[in-house]
């Protein structure tokens, strides 16, 4: 017997959330792993039907779930748009390019790619946190470190690993970072700029 009810919880990095049946009662357990033949993850809200079977400790968990109205269409999951990686990569492009036409140092590059890894690496380690229930990476932390260059590894990451994709208050923040960095990129090629850049890039 199939029964439907909406997504009314949803936690992304750990791949599970609770569905709340029509009609009221008790919030049933669903791992994305029950969405077989799925065209996209949940990412929460979502009207669903499902079959209602139990774990071993007798608890609800939802089995053969699916995104009621959406058989055989398909929908892009939030937070796989290409157009963020093609500009991404528009932008390494034009980095390098500078460099290479020597209207921004060579260390500019290398910051970025050295923030870019740290990024990545800071999105490992919180999502095997989550995973794990340990110490999480603040998202300050994460923003900050985009704001510092770090942002195309971060954008990575989130693809990637799909971490941090879904939320949207972390991805309005994100995105105001990346722009900002851009800004500060763009500020360092007037002729001020350059002149404080060269001095920053001289005392490290």
């Amino acid at each position: 017997m199939r029964h439907q009810g909406r997504i009314t919880s949803w936690k992304d990095d750990q791949g599970f959330g609770f569905i709340t049946p029509d009609g009221g009662g008790e919030a049933v357990f669903v791992h994305v792993k029950a969405f077989s033949g799925a065209s996209r993850r949940p990412a929460g809200g979502e009207l669903v039907t499902y079959e209602l079977t139990a774990d071993p400790r007798g608890r609800a968990r939802a089995a053969r779930v699916a995104f009621a109205g959406e058989r055989g269409r398909r929908q892009r999951r939030p937070g796989t748009s290409p157009l963020p990686v093609v500009l991404t990569l528009a932008f390494v492009g034009l980095l390098a390019a500078l460099a290479m036409s020597g209207r921004l140092p060579l260390a500019v590059p290398g910051l970025y790619a050295a923030a870019s890894v740290v990024a990545f690496l800071l999105y490992l380690g919180d999502k095997s946190a989550a995973r794990n229930g340990t110490w999480r990476t603040a998202e300050s932390t994460l923003h900050l470190c985009a704001l510092a260059g770090g942002w195309p590894g971060a954008l990575a990451a989130q693809r990637l690993l799909r971490h941090k994709s879904v939320k949207r208050e972390f991805q309005v923040v994100f995105w105001l970072t990346v722009v900002a960095n851009c800004a500060l990129l763009g500020g360092s090629m007037t002729q001020p700029g350059a002149a404080l850049l060269k001095s920053v890039l001289a005392r490290i």
